[in-house]
């Protein structure tokens, strides 16, 4: 019965063997690490298909400047969520500016980017009063803001938690003019007890805990440091936080406001303007500390932009005047003997009137000159003017 049974089992279970030395487990069972098996899934996932509503924002990203003037009618029909992508996708294609802005701006928008658009402090005043409950903005690389804009801003954001400012020398400028808008202020500090001080601490920017300025100079970071502590300007990323204090995601350096509106709508709807997804330089890492080389690429950047509008109006001065000069020569060999005696006749007057001018005066001094030697009357009027010195003398 044994033997039986024996034969009548599996084949496959026969040929099992249980005592398998440790050599053998080693050669016959591979090891898969949590990284490999990681690495193996994330290969073969398969990308998310774009949704219908990302596919139509696409489709009105890359024709937004045939509507952008028509924005003031369009968008009161709009969601909320729906504005803030058609900004952010302004805000890529250059096309932002005061009147898109203001016309998309919603109440209940609690993040604000508008970097490196055409907004001006008009346009800001309107948008702070509209998004009074922001917590995250970003003005950097705003040329046209000055501190009379950020003013507006610091007085009407009273939700604001996150600032981010700087970036070119315009708004460089504007924010080290700024920053003392930052401290407190403290006023008639001088009674006998604390009760009576009538101390304002910080009028405006009350809740601003997060400040985000790549470039800051020395002084003002020392100055924000010492006078201003609970602002923590350029944050790192950190696991333990800081101070106990989670660094949210808006005050990173390296991280774009407005990325996760886009985050399912395809690059190529900004990419018709020109606009390119740059490779950032690690901004915690201040200008001193870049290369040579990288210094003189930005600053021929910057005057090479700076320069841009003079030479266009000097191509187009350059150009109209060929268009001119050609007019002038065309059909030159058609005209009839008399017209051509006429223009060299013009041409040779213009060239010598200056020496003609010339010749002029110094034929009239030196006619001045004879008159006063041959007049009787002028040697008389002489000769007395030197008897008189001689008397005097």
């Amino acid at each position: 019965m044994e033997k039986y049974n024996d034969w009548n089992l599996n084949p496959s279970l026969r040929e099992l063997r249980l005592n398998v030395s440790k050599a053998e487990k080693s050669t016959k069972i591979p090891a898969f690490s949590s990284s490999s098996l990681q690495s193996s899934l994330i290969k073969f996932k398969q990308p998310k298909p774009l949704s219908l509503l990302s596919l139509c924002l696409g489709v009105v990203g890359r024709h937004l400047e045939d509507i952008i003037e028509d924005l003031p009618e369009i968008s009161p029909t709009l969601p909320s969520n729906i504005k803030m992508v058609i900004a952010a996708i302004a805000r890529r294609r250059k096309l932002l500016n005061d009147d898109a802005i203001v016309s998309l701006a919603e109440s209940s928008w609690d993040m604000l980017d508008v970097s490196g658009s055409d907004i001006s402090d008009s346009g800001l005043s309107q948008l702070v009063k509209m998004c009074t409950s922001v917590r995250a903005m970003d003005i950097s690389q705003c040329r046209k803001l000055t501190p009379t804009g950020v003013a507006e801003l610091l007085e009407n954001c009273n939700s604001l938690e996150v600032l981010r400012w700087g970036g070119c020398p315009a708004s460089e400028e504007t924010a080290r003019r700024c920053s003392r808008m930052l401290k407190p202020n403290f006023r008639d500090v001088v009674r006998e007890s604390w009760e009576d001080l009538d101390i304002e601490i910080a009028p405006v920017a009350q809740s601003l805990r997060w400040l985000v300025w790549p470039k800051i100079d020395k002084d003002s970071l020392e100055i924000l440091s010492m006078e201003c502590p609970r602002i923590v300007v350029n944050p790192k990323l950190s696991p333990f936080g800081y101070r106990g204090v989670e660094v949210p995601r808006e005050a990173l350096p390296n991280v774009v406001l407005d990325d996760p509106v886009v985050d399912d709508i395809d690059p190529k709807t900004w990419a018709v303007s020109g606009f390119e997804a740059r490779s950032r330089v690690p901004l915690t890492s201040g200008y001193d500390e870049l290369p040579l080389a990288e210094k003189f690429r930005r600053a021929f950047l910057e005057r090479d932009t700076r320069l841009a509008p003079k030479r266009a109006k000097n191509e187009r001065q350059h150009q109209r005047r060929a268009e001119g000069e050609w007019t002038l020569t065309s059909g030159y060999d058609e005209l009839p003997l008399a017209e051509k005696f006429r223009r060299a006749f013009l041409e040779r007057d213009t060239r010598l009137a200056p020496k003609r001018a010339k010749n002029a005066r110094q034929h009239q001094r030196r006619a001045a000159r004879e008159w006063v030697s041959m007049s009787s009357r002028a040697k008389s009027m002489a000769l007395a003017s030197q008897v008189t010195k001689s008397m005097y003398h």
